[in-house]
């Protein structure tokens, strides 16, 4: 799909000669660094991101502790070279370093554990005779969700002293961590099973990798990398400096003149029918700005003008006489973009994947896995074996195997989706994919009636279980897969040791967000916490509209919803036809990754891409790729500028100073 190659970022001046390329594992330097940055990020996010509620460190891509660690080790290792070697930090070790805090830190943020836990114990906590949840809670096993009265108020609630009644949590716990497991191990199989046609035969771009990788150029002889030394990337780095610095003074002051987070356009559409065209805005989001530079200018193109068609097809509907609420029903586009786009990518890697199947099944000689991470039979077993696992812990539960089957076969070909995105689009936001969709169309479609018999609803509760996989991001962790290959690729590690540290990575960020989230669940409550008064805070309130659409079903089934499934396959269509085209004509300017990303969220982005696309045109007319080249820097610094100085900064004034309530920055 990738036509464009003059905005390919080439790494060779940034790797290690090809000897060394696949001679680095993890030291035990890494290891001790890895462990102790991820207990700092951990105690920041709890007090930055739970209690007070300011920045969401761990919800950037690539997130703020990663970033912070990858700056510090690249300013102090080059000066560690100069010590006796014992004390030295290598460059290949740094971006092990940042390949685990990715993962780990993850884990603590707002999409994963702080979703899981909710979700599994609201239906007990807010269990009333109006909602049905006390039926609801007899068709949940006790090994998948904590059932002690007095537990579960005492986290939502608070103990008198703080304490953790365990017991209850441990086998839950337990259980969640091997589905997690076994989910992460199948997406990183996919990953693998990718990593060739991506990164070998298209050569995509990997915005976010080449960012990563100038961050962390170490210098000749204990000197800092040419790129933190750049004056274009200082330049860049001081504009989103002083843009998130008057956005802070103006949190104090209310009097200083600041740019605020979001320019709308909307605000003079007022009357009908041009009132449709809203919302419409220009977020200020400079991660945007920087990586966009790096984005194809298809995929620039095609980001602004769909998103301005999406806002015209409501307008020309209501021109029309046809005032539909939810119109475009978007994110039901975006499920069957997302969807289109995933079958066409098995399709297009359909005969790497068959000689990898032929290999793990046949042993056939010819076939040659030698340069691989891990052999074909064991890339290919993971993936079965951690589908598999899902599965059984589904079906033990309750859930029925064909529904759990079509619902984690979505799951993961979304991961695949987002991974391709990533790699060759590189936006950096976490929730750019269809939220909650991947739950709810499977509702839309044919209704709530077909999930359930006789008189218990012992299926479509499990399936409200693992609600979090949807409306948490979970699966986008795919995105740092798929980059950690070529991070190793570029900085001269073994795969197999990228791969194994990540995998290390989610087990004991696992750990650390459960014991994050319990301790100040039962120190302070998760009725207040995030944000909440007595009914919880955002994640609490996201778990309880599925368990609410649930109690609603035992009343009276939900029909199929005709128009949002119309719009699922709306979003199928089109994606299909734009592969299509691009499949036919060469210089088709429309890019489907275009489409499924303002489908997805395209309110942050289309505004950033749209200016990008322009000032990105001009640099390539007026000075080819020269000037191309020549200013990536610039706009990689607008990137670290606001990471460092809306995340490190104002995450830091945020364990302090509650001012930082008047300007909440969001990274996702």
């Amino acid at each position: 799909m990738a036509h464009e190659v003059h905005g390919t970022s080439s790494f060779a001046d940034l790797s290690e000669d090809t000897a060394e390329q696949q001679s680095h594992g993890l030291s035990l330097r890494a290891f001790i660094v890895s462990i102790v940055l991820l207990v700092i990020s951990l105690l920041w996010m709890r007090q930055a991101g739970i209690i007070a509620l300011g920045v969401q460190v761990g919800e950037s891509v690539p997130v703020i502790p990663a970033i912070a660690a990858i700056l510090l080790l690249s300013v102090v290792g080059p000066l560690l070279s100069r010590l006796p070697r014992l004390l030295h930090f290598p460059r290949h070790q740094s971006l092990l370093v940042y390949a685990f805090l990715c993962i780990a830190v993850s884990m603590s943020s707002v999409g994963v554990v702080r979703q899981m836990l909710p979700q599994l114990t609201v239906p007990f906590y807010f269990a009333s005779p109006e909602n049905n949840y006390a039926q609801l809670q007899d068709e949940i096993p006790s090994w998948l969700a904590p059932k002690d009265p007095a537990a579960i108020r005492g986290m939502y609630e608070a103990t008198e002293d703080g304490a953790i009644p365990w017991g209850p949590w441990i086998l839950p716990l337990v259980v969640w961590t091997l589905f997690t497991l076994a989910n992460f191990v199948a997406m990183y199989a996919l990953m693998l099973m990718f990593r060739r046609q991506w990164i070998e035969k298209e050569h995509l771009t990997f915005p976010i990798v080449r960012l990563v990788m100038d961050m962390s150029d170490y210098g000749v002889g204990g000197t800092i990398g040419r790129f933190l030394r750049n004056p274009l990337m200082w330049t860049a780095f001081a504009l989103a400096a002083v843009y998130n610095l008057m956005n802070m003074l103006q949190a104090w002051n209310p009097a200083v003149p600041a740019l605020g987070k979001y320019y709308d356009l909307g605000a003079v559409l007022t009357e009908r029918p041009w009132s449709a065209l809203r919302p419409m805005g220009i977020a200020w989001r400079p991660e945007n700005f920087g990586i966009g530079y790096l984005v194809s200018t298809e995929v620039l193109l095609s980001v602004w003008v769909f998103y301005l068609l999406q806002r015209f097809s409501n307008f020309f509907a209501i021109v029309g006489g046809y005032e539909i609420s939810g119109m475009p029903f978007e994110r039901e586009q975006a499920f069957g973009g997302y969807l289109a786009l995933g079958i066409f990518l098995f399709w297009m890697g359909r005969e790497h994947l068959a000689l990898m199947f032929r290999k793990a099944f046949t042993g056939d000689p010819s076939i040659d896995d030698s340069q691989e991470p891990f052999s074909y039979k064991t890339t290919v077993w993971a993936a079965i074996i951690g589908f598999a696992v899902m599965m059984i812990i589904a079906v033990q539960a309750g859930m029925w195997v064909w529904m759990a089957g079509i619902y984690f076969a979505i799951i993961l070909l979304f991961a695949v989706t987002y991974a391709r995105m990533r790699a060759e689009a590189g936006s950096p936001m976490v929730w750019l994919f269809p939220i909650m969709e991947q739950w709810d169309m499977m509702i839309y479609s044919v209704g709530s009636a077909p999930y359930q018999r006789g008189t218990g609803f012992k299926n479509l509760t499990v399936f409200t279980m693992f609600y979090w996989l949807a409306r948490g991001y979970f699966p986008t962790m795919a995105g740092y897969q798929v980059e950690g290959f070529k991070i190793a690729d570029e900085g001269g590690i073994r795969q197999r040791t990228m791969i194994l540290w990540m995998i290390a990575a989610l087990v004991l960020g696992l750990v650390g967000a459960y014991y994050l989230h319990i301790q100040a669940y039962y120190s302070y409550g998760a009725n207040i916490l995030e944000g909440g008064t007595t009914q919880g805070g955002s994640r609490v309130i996201a778990a309880a509209r599925a368990w609410q659409s649930l109690s609603s079903w035992v009343n009276a089934h939900a029909a199929a919803d005709v128009r949002r499934a119309t719009a699922g396959g709306v979003g199928f269509v089109v994606t299909a036809l734009l592969v299509l085209l691009r499949t036919m004509f060469l210089r088709f300017p429309l890019h489907p990754l275009g489409y499924v990303m303002v489908t997805s969220y395209g309110s942050p982005i289309w505004g950033p891409f749209f200016l990008v696309w322009i000032i990105k045109s001009v640099v390539l007319r007026v000075g080819g790729m020269r000037l191309y080249r020549q200013l990536i820097p610039f706009f990689l610094g607008l990137v670290i500028g606001h990471y460092f100085t809306a995340g490190v900064v104002w995450g830091s004034i945020s364990l302090i100073n509650e001012m930082y309530r008047r300007y909440g920055v969001w990274f996702g």
